[in-house]
């Protein structure tokens, strides 16, 4: 089993993905495949989402699957049991760390604030999610916590897009960015595939600026 620093470490971008039909989540695994994406959150904000995690873990083992918004305990096991690798909140409760860990899912937590953060790596956890990453307080924010918050990895996510993510990946402290802007829902309503795949491409070769 993949820890989270691991997952964090497989690519500059993790696409965050909404999807509405599970028919178009293998295809849409198989676009960013190519393109070079290794991780995915697919969130659990539709009816469609469970089965479409159950889709790509069955069809497309080359890509490691989250589950995003599990924002209740119960959420974790269906997560586990439908495929997914680790699970995603977007920010955190007693009730979400103790459902992972009854159901043996690597959590990325989410928080906003340095309190948050502070408790979370008090609690063990080696990263965490900063999200809504631009309305929380944008890169100055999570550049100020590198000297303060030593050992603990970022993954911003929430408003980034291609043009703005290599500002945050220049930061120390961030492994990586989640950005929805490589498959947004309307594209995979679409079928776009094509666009995704491009777009994907572009994405798995942002360098860092620093």
């Amino acid at each position: 089993m993949m820890n989270i620093p691991d997952i964090l470490a497989l690519g500059p971008v993790m696409p965050v993905i909404v999807i509405d039909d599970s028919t178009q989540a293998v295809p849409l695994a198989e676009a960013l495949l190519s393109g070079g994406i290794r991780t995915i959150e697919i969130t659990l904000r539709t009816p469609a989402a469970l089965d479409a995690i159950r889709a790509v873990a069955a069809n497309c083992p080359d890509i490691t699957i989250g589950a995003g918004t599990v924002n209740r305990a119960e959420l974790a096991h269906h997560a586990r049991d439908a495929g997914a690798a680790f699970a995603v909140s977007p920010g955190t409760t007693d009730d979400v760390i103790s459902g992972c860990n009854a159901a043996g899912l690597p959590l990325l937590p989410g928080a906003s604030t340095v309190s948050e953060m502070m408790a979370l790596q008090a609690d063990g956890f080696e990263a965490v999610k900063f999200f809504p990453a631009n309305a929380a307080g944008g890169a100055s924010f999570i550049k100020a916590l590198i000297s303060p918050l030593p050992g603990l990895s970022v993954c911003p996510t929430g408003g980034i897009t291609q043009d703005t993510a290599p500002d945050w990946l220049s930061l120390s402290n961030v492994p990586c960015v989640g950005g929805s802007w490589i498959a947004p829902q309307a594209a995979i309503a679409d079928g776009d595939f094509d666009g995704i795949a491009s777009r994907a491409t572009a994405a798995a070769a942002l360098q860092d600026r620093g």
